[in-house]
């Protein structure tokens, strides 16, 4: 019995890990999301390492001065698409080998639109346990 019950609460115990370490990291990137907004509003490019000489950049505050994400779940952070010009862009977030096995590799983007209104989509595919229920409520499969 006791084999039994261990066969069926293990896998469903890996999915909730899978889960909520994709909630958190979703949750993260949007401390990216506040910060690349307060930048625009300002005039400033946002970027992951600001040069303290160049007033035309602000840094959102999402890694380290060595360039690695604060996050122990991340294995990268990128920005693409944001300029002191253009307001448009996206916040990616890979999750690392500190991530559950089955979500490892899986990108997490909050996409930026030039009209201020931000979504998230998640790309699993390189992921090789990735189940769209690990999708946390407010993002969607890319």
């Amino acid at each position: 019995i006791i084999g039994i019950l261990a066969a069926i609460a293990l896998p469903a115990y890996q999915d909730y890990i899978s889960k909520s370490q994709t909630t958190r990291v979703v949750g993260e990137l949007a401390a990216g999301k506040t910060a690349v907004d307060a930048a625009l509003f300002e005039g400033k490019e946002p970027v992951l390492q600001a040069n303290n000489a160049d007033t035309s950049k602000e840094d959102i505050g999402l890694t380290d001065t060595s360039n690695k994400p604060r996050s122990n779940l991340m294995s990268n952070v990128e920005l693409g698409g944001f300029s002191a010009t253009s307001s448009a862009g996206t916040i990616t977030g890979t999750l690392g080998t500190r991530a559950n096995k089955d979500i490892t590799g899986a990108k997490i983007m909050q996409n930026r639109a030039a009209d201020g209104v931000w979504s998230c989509t998640i790309d699993g595919s390189a992921a090789t346990g990735w189940k769209d229920k690990f999708i946390p409520t407010g993002c969607t499969a890319s």
